[in-house]
């Protein structure tokens, strides 16, 4: 069965912006707004309060209209993916996890469900479009100009305008196979951008072997796709797969490509805009700062430099964006809806673990809470240092907390309190130094080298322990069951019995507290 159900949204980024204002979701502004720093404040406004997605139709500047906030929250998050409720993304990562899978099919199920996703990739080969909407357009070198394009400037000392929600796309000069990853593009001339990835991405390899074989890297850039693709593009998952297939997947039928004007790659079909250029290994000029995920600005580094040759669009495009910061931001969204996705990938790799999770203010992979069902001494260090190798996004994870199954790792009440009730320092903890870095932690003593954390939060068992444990408080299903019986005659009907509210114990969440007192939307 597809997980993209037929009918839901098609895939270009405007059929999703329709879905979108359809279910009141979407919110058009028509007033002048100034790429320079104010579109960003608006938008991280209506962020913060949960706010619809926004296309800004009058943008200072520009001759197009700019989209942003499409993926602002989970539930649209969710919708990208032609799905209705968040718990489907798990299936999702069923199917990943079957193709990981290191063994045969062990009986006649798992073999239904090991052909089941064949069938899928089969159905998830891309096709090519003869006809692609987004060569309506087409600009030749001397009649490209980036100042044409609404790049956004969302913090005050930013050193300029961005591309942030673009597929980059390179290809392995030796094996001819594609890479398509989300990267920060700087402006710096009206025919030049600098390109920000790290070194382990797959573009930077690409950048390397062109180098060592003396050849320029052909790169395109496509702006305004459907927002299942960029999910596809940001998913960093281990299996031999190309992220068009992948994006196939994701979608439950092949992705539309078309090949380039002028380089030997392909691009979505539907992109609103397309860069089409080439980087001289070598040619470097100094990015940033920019205001990053870690809620501070980045430092300036010299990174390599793209030349555009030619720019395709479709006729009227519409320039999709986002930016970085202290979450709540749609990166964030996004990390969410992979957390649900990995699930099922790292309980196959570490199968002690019942589940996990990342959440948004540890920045989305700092810090790690990770539930398992313990059975012997030492197995909670065991499953974080799995965790740190089971797959690469989780290679900067900085803290790991293991808890026992009875956990929810959702909540923080229950996490603090078992890391204040079962873990002792001097016993409980594993500091490795020196580990590979995130250079953009400014946490580090050492930039790209640092220090991993994991607590042991779990119940001591065997040699762990050297005296009686203590014995968790309860009460019988039948108590809770005969007080819930007498709830009414008791007087107390207009007591609710769901989850209080946590701000009635000290939990003071800006965010939330904005989206209960607004009533804009």
């Amino acid at each position: 069965m597809p997980l993209f159900r037929t009918g839901l949204a098609k895939h270009d980024m405007r059929s999703f912006i329709d879905l979108l204002e359809q279910r009141g979701q979407l919110k058009r502004i028509s007033a002048l707004v100034d790429p320079e720093l104010e579109l960003a404040a608006i938008s991280d406004r209506v962020l913060g309060m949960g706010g619809p997605a926004l296309l800004f139709e009058n943008v200072k500047g520009a001759e197009m209209p700019v989209a942003i906030n499409l993926l602002g929250t989970m539930e649209r998050v969710v919708w990208s993916m032609g799905l209705e409720n968040a718990n489907d993304l798990e299936l999702l990562g069923n199917k990943l996890a079957l193709l990981q899978q290191p063994r045969p099919p062990k009986d006649l199920q798992e073999t239904k469900a090991f052909a089941s996703v064949i069938w899928d990739l089969i159905r998830a080969r891309p096709d090519i479009d003869l006809t692609p909407p987004c060569h309506q357009e087409v600009l030749r070198e001397k009649d490209i100009n980036l100042d044409k394009l609404p790049l956004i400037r969302p913090w005050p000392k930013d050193a300029s305008g961005v591309i942030t929600l673009g597929l980059v796309i390179t290809k392995d000069p030796e094996t001819g196979v594609p890479n398509v990853g989300v990267y920060r593009l700087q402006y710096q001339s009206p025919k030049t951008m600098t390109v920000h990835w790290l070194s382990v991405r797959g573009g930077a390899l690409h950048l390397r072997k062109a180098a060592a074989m003396g050849k320029k890297l052909e790169i395109a850039v496509a702006i305004g796709v459907h927002p299942l693709l960029v999910m596809a593009a940001a998913t960093p998952i281990p299996i031999h797969l190309s992220e068009w297939l992948f994006a196939g997947l994701y979608a439950g039928k092949g992705v539309r490509l078309t090949r380039c004007k002028t380089i030997n790659l392909q691009v979505p079909s539907h992109s609103e805009i397309v860069l089409e250029g080439t980087i001289t290994p070598g040619e470097v000029l100094k990015d940033g700062p920019f205001g990053d995920h870690m809620g501070f600005y980045g430092g300036v580094e010299e990174s390599p430099l793209i030349r555009f040759h030619c720019m395709t669009h479709r006729k009227k495009p519409i320039f999709l964006t986002t930016f970085s910061g202290r979450p709540p931001k749609e990166e964030a969204m996004l990390a969410i809806a992979l957390n649900r996705i990995y699930t099922p990938i790292l309980r196959q790799q570490i199968p002690e673990i019942i589940d996990f999770f990342l959440p948004m203010e540890a920045l989305s992979y700092k810090l790690a809470i990770i539930s398992i069902d313990k059975s012997y001494p030492g197995q909670a260090k065991k499953a974080a240092m799995a965790f740190w190798s089971a797959l690469p996004q989780f290679t900067y994870t900085k803290f790991v907390v293991v808890v026992d199954s009875s956990i929810n790792v959702r909540d923080p009440r229950q996490v603090v309190w078992t890391i204040a009730s079962q873990v002792d320092p001097q016993r409980d903890l594993l500091i490795l130094d020196n580990t590979p870095f995130d250079s953009l932690d400014f946490a580090s003593e050492n930039i790209g080298l640092g220090g991993r954390l994991a607590i042991d939060a779990t119940k001591k068992i065997g040699p762990e322990k050297k005296h009686e444990w203590g014995e968790p408080l309860s009460r019988s299903q039948e108590i809770e069951s005969n007080v819930d019986a007498r709830w009414g005659e008791l007087g107390l009907s207009d007591l609710s019995t769901k989850e209080p509210d946590p701000t009635l114990f000290g939990y003071v969440i800006d965010e939330l507290l904005r989206q209960r007192q607004s009533s804009m939307f």
